[in-house]
């Protein structure tokens, strides 16, 4: 049961610098989507320089970074089973 378990699971991406642009992209995307969205992007407790982290509170920091690395997650799964990376 568990070698047919092992066979069914697709053999995973290995990191690479492609693997990395394609995360800081898709990072750069979630954060300006969110700049663009959120009501209040800067509520709650403050980052230490806001000018470095766009006027973004903590949560929004939090939940933009955290879109980024699910969105990048997927990208990187889909292009890497079209065999683009």
């Amino acid at each position: 049961m568990l070698t047919t378990l092992l066979a069914a699971v697709p053999p995973t991406l290995e990191w690479s610098p492609k693997v990395a642009i394609v995360m800081v992209i898709c990072n750069i995307l979630a954060i300006a989507f969110g700049k663009y969205t959120m009501k209040y992007p800067s509520e709650g407790p403050a980052m230490p320089s806001p000018n470095l982290f766009g006027g973004f509170g903590l949560p929004a920091v939090l939940a933009t970074t955290s879109f980024g690395h699910v969105l990048g997650a997927g990208v990187i799964l889909g292009l890497a089973s079209f065999g683009a990376l």
